[in-house]
């Protein structure tokens, strides 16, 4: 994105005067809106036709010792709060980060990293109840990642309750009946071109002790391990991902599991097309057996979903004119009803 504004802190006059003097630095406001038509195939449309507009503040500035640190906050359309991320770049010591609201540290920064020229698949249109893992993401946390090394990086987060709150100042999350303190680790290495990139992370959230439809012998577990190659202007990657949830109560989900691969091929430095697949899966907890016998119990039949998308992407300096027709089977995860999908959206981008 172009920059919409950039504030030299020196610049403010009168009664800011005095902190220019102590805390030199920046302000960058960069924005987008997106138009959208979207068509859905079997279903009601009605009006075809969205609009998206967003922001998003970065500050940066630099400490006596040679530090930088930063700051980034992002506002979704209307001026609605998303995320913001504060961070700390030593000098050779690596990069500390407190993320709020989904702020990409830990495993969630890795739940779909597939080569596409627009939209993940699960994200053109679609509604599906596909279930993502997060880590500590979710919630507010506190992470450092390490400078990289012959094009290595490792990357610890943390959260002292995974409960998904992300808090004000002074503020707490109230406590959770169901999650404790969780920690993501990830490992991303690759060649020192990009040709070649590979990652894999795991994530631990301690389980509370007086949760009752909680499986109290472990913890809910998380992982998720990815590889990509980039062959000159052709990109291609698949990783899989899942989920442990240790419920206990009937007919629950128990385990989520994903996939997704893609190819990307860039015609020239504005067209760039891809095809893509993804697949979702959901196991559940033993309910009790049809047969209305007490005392028996049978296994939940494992459910899925299914999606695949074609997508076209062309751009001119902060213009992008989008093009995905994406096809979903069985979206909510019901075992009898596999529904399929289809939608196609046409979307014209504005960055500043």
């Amino acid at each position: 994105m172009n920059k919409l504004t950039k504030i030299g802190l020196s610049a403010l006059s009168g009664s800011l005067a005095s902190i220019v003097a102590a805390n030199a630095g920046s302000l960058e406001v960069t924005g987008t809106a997106e138009v959208t038509w979207t068509s859905l195939q079997g279903q009601s449309t009605g009006n075809p036709i969205g609009m998206n507009s967003g922001l998003t503040f970065t500050g940066n500035g630099e400490l006596d010792g040679g530090q930088t640190f930063s700051v980034a906050i992002a506002h979704t359309d209307k001026l609605a709060y998303s995320s913001a991320n504060i961070s700390l770049n030593t000098n050779s010591g690596g990069t500390f980060k407190l993320s709020s609201a989904e702020g990409g540290a830990g495993i969630g920064g890795y739940d779909d990293n597939m080569p596409r020229a627009w939209e993940e698949v699960w994200d053109t249109g679609i509604t599906t109840n596909a279930n993502f893992q997060k880590g500590v993401s979710g919630s507010t946390n506190i992470s450092w990642k390490s400078p990289k090394i012959s094009g290595t990086t490792f990357q610890i987060a943390y959260t002292p309750e995974n409960d998904g709150s992300a808090n004000v100042k002074k503020g707490t999350s109230g406590g959770s009946d169901t999650f404790g303190s969780g920690w993501d680790i990830v490992l991303d290495t690759g060649s020192e071109d990009g040709a070649i990139n590979f990652f894999v992370g795991g994530s631990r959230t301690e389980l509370a002790k007086i949760k009752a439809d909680r499986d109290l012998s472990g913890d809910h577990e998380e992982a998720v391990v990815g590889l990509q190659f980039k062959f000159g202007p052709v990109a291609l990657g698949g990783q899989i991902s899942g989920e442990r949830l240790r419920t206990v109560a009937s007919n629950t989900a128990e385990y989520y599991g994903n996939s997704s691969w893609g190819l990307a091929f860039n015609i020239n430095d504005s067209l760039s097309v891809s095809y893509s697949e993804a697949r979702h899966l959901m196991t559940k907890t033993k309910k009790a057996s049809s047969t209305g016998l007490d005392g028996t119990e049978e296994y939940t039949p494992k459910s899925w979903m299914r999606g695949d998308s074609i997508q076209v992407a062309y751009t001119i300096g902060g213009v992008g004119l989008k093009y995905a027709r994406t096809s979903y089977d069985n979206t909510l995860f019901t075992f009898d009803a596999k529904v399929p999908r289809e939608s196609q959206i046409v979307a014209v981008s504005l960055a500043f």
